[in-house]
């Protein structure tokens, strides 16, 4: 079984159209939408929901009024200010540490395991997909998408799938490493812009670190030939393979508003594209 992440280090180059794209092409995939604080995929894909599942990361304290003395040593020991006047739990202030249970001589506080938001298994018309979306605030999302990343591959293997495709998390933080852990190849999308080199330079670094292959697309070309070229180089001189490149087209948009990927919706033109970038990172890999 072969695992494609495709990732970007800053949002907004293209990744999930892209992603998109080559869902609609090759051979048959289990889809992952790991980037669990914002994802998009679904705008897509319109997935037919078939499994609901709660995620729980951390712990979520609570005060017994009937029991609490009011002596204050919680409030004294929160380090979050995450307890008010009436002592009551702020919990968009509280990380779960729990001193505050510690502390409490009355026993007055309760810890429960703390729902962080959910995670899906769904039908697309492009095979099966896992995705997620954390509650609003809330953190872990790392784990989440671990959770996403193990329940796709286990997926994959069940149902005799040779192929997993990941839009990955932006940025180089904890949600990239776990979008990347057991990936065979990284898919850098790249745009020509000052800060989408910079953070291409940092995924870079990161997939290179954890001896990961990797390939480039350029994406949204025709708006500064100038970057495109540093890519470019950028590219050759870290022994990138470049899989290919793709127009800054208004056509994406319209796709995306009529849930369609690039290729459904302008099969002679993008579509083509997007076809010869599969088979460049299917040569390669």
């Amino acid at each position: 079984m072969k695992q494609i992440v495709v990732i970007s280090g800053k949002g907004g180059t293209g990744k999930t159209s892209v992603v998109s794209g080559l869902a609609s092409v090759g051979p048959a995939k289990v889809l992952a939408d790991c980037d669990v604080d914002a994802a998009d995929l679904h705008l897509i894909l319109d997935p037919d929901v078939q499994e609901t599942n709660e995620f729980f990361s951390g712990e979520r304290p609570a005060i017994s009024p009937e029991l609490c003395t009011q002596c204050g040593l919680c409030v004294e020991h929160c380090r979050f200010e995450a307890i008010s006047e009436d002592f009551r739990i702020l919990d968009e202030k509280c990380e779960g540490c729990g001193v505050c249970s510690y502390v409490c001589p009355a026993d007055a506080v309760s810890v429960s395991p703390r729902k962080c938001g959910e995670w899906y298994v769904s039908e697309t018309r492009f095979g099966k997909m896992v995705h997620a979306a954390l509650g609003i605030g809330e953190e872990n999302s790392g784990k989440l998408v671990t959770t996403v990343r193990n329940a796709s591959a286990q997926i994959a293997e069940e149902e005799g799938v040779e192929l997993v495709l990941v839009d990955g998390s932006p940025g180089v933080g904890c949600p990239v490493i776990a979008s990347l852990t057991n990936a065979d190849v990284a898919l850098f999308v790249a745009e020509p812009t000052v800060s989408a080199i910079h953070d291409l330079e940092r995924v870079h670094s990161l997939t290179k670190h954890f001896k990961i292959p990797s390939m480039a697309v350029i994406n949204k070309c025709g708006i500064n030939p100038e970057l495109e070229n540093r890519i470019k180089e950028f590219c050759k001189e870290q022994a990138v393979p470049l899989a290919g490149e793709l127009p800054y087209d208004r056509t994406f948009t319209r796709a995306q508003l009529e849930k369609k990927s690039a290729v459904e919706y302008d099969p002679e033109g993008l579509g083509v594209q997007i076809k010869e970038i599969w088979n460049t990172i299917e040569r390669n890999f």
